[in-house]
């Protein structure tokens, strides 16, 4: 499997972290369903929705466990890379 899967598996899994959590605690958080899009705040089912898409798509592209270094840095990388464009994407969100 190529390293760039494993890099969008890894964008996708990281993605499903935040609206998945917001939607086990109840809470409204943004997700492509809001209006606008990414900004507006939508309901714990629809974060429980986008979630459960993001993880799906993750691990359909994974296929299967990292197999050697590569394979592990591309996943991890992809991972990462999510997790700061979302620290920083939400970060502004919610301060406006």
């Amino acid at each position: 499997m190529s390293s760039t899967k494993k890099f969008l598996a890894g964008i996708l899994l990281a993605n499903a972290v935040p609206h998945g959590l917001s939607a086990v605690q109840g809470r409204r958080f943004p997700t492509p369903f809001a209006n606008p899009p990414g900004v507006g705040l939508s309901g714990p089912m629809a974060n429980a929705l986008w979630s459960g898409l993001n993880a799906a798509g993750g691990v359909a592209l994974l296929g299967r466990s990292p197999q050697g270094f590569r394979e592990r840095i591309s996943l991890g990388a992809g991972a990462i890379a999510m997790s700061f464009f979302l620290a920083h994407y939400f970060g502004k969100a919610r301060d406006n």
